[in-house]
């Protein structure tokens, strides 16, 4: 079966956005970019939330075409037109995007559905209403957090919607010279 990956910026506390949504928090750089973009292109499954997918639709399809595009806009450009996206949206209209698919109601069994398929695992990005649904049918299966070194205080938390206690496994961490610290968990079903 194929796995639901969540990956997230997170505060120190917490939050993976501000009161408002703001993300003007996170620190990105070269050295994290090239990181991520390693554990992505082995991905063929990007899912989102609505907020998130208008947001990346409005940058990559054209990024890599702009004339001060670096590197990483235009590696991530190719990757996000050739990936397969599944948007949960109750408002998005069944639209013509490409490679996508749009999920609005049956949320449980369109996402089994889709993970007794093939391929590899689905990397869920951003997306904090998205994640916080999936999250409520139990159906993410690691946390791809990436650790920012500020305290928020108050915003929107990552784990809003745990309602039970969830074991977790380690798999790797790594540091940042920016200060931002990988932690790549699984969840513990056991």
């Amino acid at each position: 079966m194929r796995k639901i990956i969540s990956f997230m910026h997170i505060s120190l506390d917490g939050f993976v956005a501000g009161p408002n949504g703001e993300m003007d928090w996170i620190k990105i750089d070269d050295e994290l970019f090239d990181h991520v973009e390693k554990r992505i292109n082995k991905g063929d499954t990007a899912l989102y939330g609505r907020v998130t997918f208008d947001m990346m639709e409005n940058y990559w399809p054209t990024a890599a075409e702009k004339p001060n595009a670096s590197k990483h806009d235009i590696n991530h450009s190719k990757w996000y037109k050739d990936v397969h996206k599944i948007v949960l949206s109750k408002t998005l209209a069944d639209a013509d995007f490409a490679n996508t698919k749009i999920i609005s109601e049956n949320l449980k069994d369109s996402i089994n559905e889709i993970r007794q398929g093939t391929g590899e695992d689905i990397l869920l990005f951003g997306s904090p209403s998205a994640t916080h649904s999936l999250m409520g049918h139990n159906l993410i299966d690691g946390y791809w957090l990436f650790v920012n070194p500020v305290i928020l205080g108050t915003g929107i938390p990552l784990f809003k919607e745990m309602k039970e206690k969830t074991k977790l496994k380690l798999i790797s961490t790594q540091q940042f010279t920016s200060g931002v610290t990988e932690l790549n968990y699984i969840v513990d079903r056991q």
